[in-house]
């Protein structure tokens, strides 16, 4: 049949099984839009406020399923505007499809009315991107798109398109078969030598750690990850953004490693004499410094993504595969074993935690973030999505908010994006709308995609949006008391009234300063089919404990001060 380049848009997707979609019309996307209105029983279009947050919830929205979220935007602005979300999947390995409109052929290098070189600007943030200058071309180029955004290492990928090309015509028929692409080949079994290799260094390892990162849950090897840990009673350390890879009330898992990390994994960690790291890149706030980091240990590294081998941290064993089939490749071989002396190490090194205390504090008239994210956690049962800002929240939530299941933590690791947590959470919401989902975010972030309350308000959306208000950007404050003298340079917050803003969109909300009005404020959030907003003001000058202060050696941690010894 015969369509618009617009039509084949929509029916590319169609055949992608995508279901909604999030964006922003202008002048050069208008064809398209043009082309949603006819599908519109079949794709349902999110109108966003801002072209960012239609980033962050196709991010969103792929991070919950696994499947491609999809955002649109127009050229020039509109399609800058997506540039911080697609460096936020970049940074993280999450597959988005950005689709942006272009200014007619003729027009492109003319710095026509909205021109920008978007496949120039978006090269280094995303996995590839394309420029469309044949109508014959553009099914094949989605199909393509697809393929590359959600194999091997996922990522985002950006399609633009001419609105010449949006408009003209040609036949359609959605490409059939396999794509093959020349150089891309993502791996995915291990060789036998580096199988017997990985294998023999495990039966050494006399106080062996499981470094587990986001790759356990986009390759699935949930699972293989708990038998590996089990048949060889191997304790497990959790990246942030590998929490709920396994379930963290398992009597093996250790907690979260590095800057705001578990004491214990730290100091499990320096003294290991064997990692085995899956999944996970070494990243700085992992590691601390590299120069003292785990240097009496072996290391064996798996990852989809052969450049991350050897990239931060030397590898004894380096294996380059799909981590599901590598372990269960390795795991009719390993034998059983049993390392009883080094986890009860282990477990003294948690039983002396002090972070914890804090859950226990009578803290009459304050309020303490801490205490609001595992009370949370309590009166959902731990049930829920959670999906944060950055900052003193977001560690404080990785800390006290266990999570038992995949995909049941949701923030921006990598880049770190403020403003990320609200317009995620929506599209966390529209790819698991059976799930209970929360916006847990800082007073700072929030302000900084608020405008998608209208999005959440016209879409009914039921995303329950917890704000930790304490009156300041907390970890950038937090760094300038320990290590800039207390001056406070630009953090301190003028904030808008956020029940009254919730007020202006007709969102049922409410204010908390006290313990004992959590419970009531988390029900009354839960009992409605539709947004909320609960503000939970916070102490102003709170700490994140533990902490590895930058480029400090991982062992090397700032603790919490007991009650009277200072923050």
């Amino acid at each position: 049949m015969k369509l618009t380049g617009s039509e084949i848009i929509m029916e590319c997707l169609l055949q992608e099984g995508v279901h909604v979609m999030f964006g922003y019309p202008g002048g050069a996307i208008l064809p398209t839009y043009d082309a949603i209105a006819k599908y519109d029983d079949r794709l349902h279009h999110v109108l966003v406020r801002h072209e960012q947050g239609a980033s962050h919830m196709a991010d969103g929205y792929a991070r919950a399923t696994g499947e491609v979220g999809v955002c649109i935007a127009t050229s020039g602005p509109g399609a800058t505007n997506l540039v911080t979300g697609l460096a936020t999947a970049m940074m993280d390995s999450s597959p988005i499809l950005a689709i942006t409109g272009q200014v007619p052929i003729p027009a492109i290098g003319s710095d026509a009315f909205q021109e920008t070189d978007v496949t120039g600007v978006t090269l280094p943030i995303t996995k590839h991107n394309y420029l469309v200058t044949d109508v014959r071309d553009l099914a094949y180029t989605m199909k393509e798109a697809f393929h590359i955004a959600r194999t091997g290492r996922p990522g985002p990928v950006l399609v633009d398109v001419p609105k010449d090309v949006q408009l003209a015509e040609t036949e359609f028929e959605y490409p059939e078969g396999e794509i093959r692409l020349p150089g891309y080949h993502p791996p995915s079994s291990a060789e036998e030598s580096e199988v017997s290799a990985a294998l023999r260094l495990i039966e050494e390892a006399e106080r062996p750690i499981i470094l587990a990162g986001h790759g356990i849950m986009m390759s699935g090897a949930m699972q293989e990850l708990r038998e590996l840990s089990e048949r060889a009673q191997i304790p497990v350390a959790l990246t942030l953004l590998g929490k709920g890879g396994m379930p963290e009330d398992h009597p093996l898992v250790i907690g979260m490693m590095g800057m705001h990390g578990e004491a214990s994994a730290n100091l499990a960690i320096q003294e290991a004499d064997l990692l085995i790291a899956l999944g996970m890149r070494f990243d700085d706030r992992v590691t601390g410094n590299l120069k003292t980091y785990a240097l009496n240990a072996r290391k064996i590294h798996i990852d989809i993504d052969r450049s991350e081998i050897n990239k931060n941290v030397r590898a004894d064993v380096g294996i380059a595969g799909d981590l599901k089939t590598v372990l269960t490749q390795m795991l009719p071989k390993l034998e059983p074993k049993s390392h009883q002396q080094w986890i009860a190490r282990i477990r003294d090194w948690l039983e002396d935690s002090s972070e914890r205390d804090i859950l226990n504090y009578e803290t009459p008239g304050r309020l303490l973030t801490a205490q609001v994210i595992n009370d949370i956690w309590k009166h959902t049962q731990g049930e829920a999505i959670t999906v944060t800002d950055v900052g003193q929240h977001q560690m404080l939530e990785a800390q006290y908010y266990p999570h038992q299941r995949p995909a049941t933590l949701l923030t921006s690791g990598g880049l770190g994006t403020m403003g990320f947590g609200f317009p995620a959470a929506i599209g966390a919401k529209f790819g698991k709308p059976e799930e209970e989902v929360w916006a847990i975010v800082g007073d700072g972030g929030f302000q900084m995609t608020l405008c998608e309350l209208a999005t959440a308000a016209q879409e009914n959306i039921n995303v329950n949006i917890a704000i930790i208000n304490n009156f300041f950007l907390g970890m950038v404050r937090q760094w300038q008391e320990l290590f800039y003298e207390k001056r406070y340079e630009a953090t301190p917050l003028f904030n808008p009234d956020f029940c009254k803003l919730a007020d202006a969109y007709r969102i049922p909300n409410r204010r908390v300063t006290e313990r004992d009005e959590i419970e009531d404020a988390v029900q009354f959030a839960r009992d409605i089919d539709g947004p909320t907003l609960i503000e939970f003001v916070v102490e102003k000058e709170e700490m994140v404990y533990p902490m590895v202060p930058a480029g400090a050696d991982l062992h090397d941690m700032k603790r919490r001060p007991k009650p009277g010894e200072g923050s």
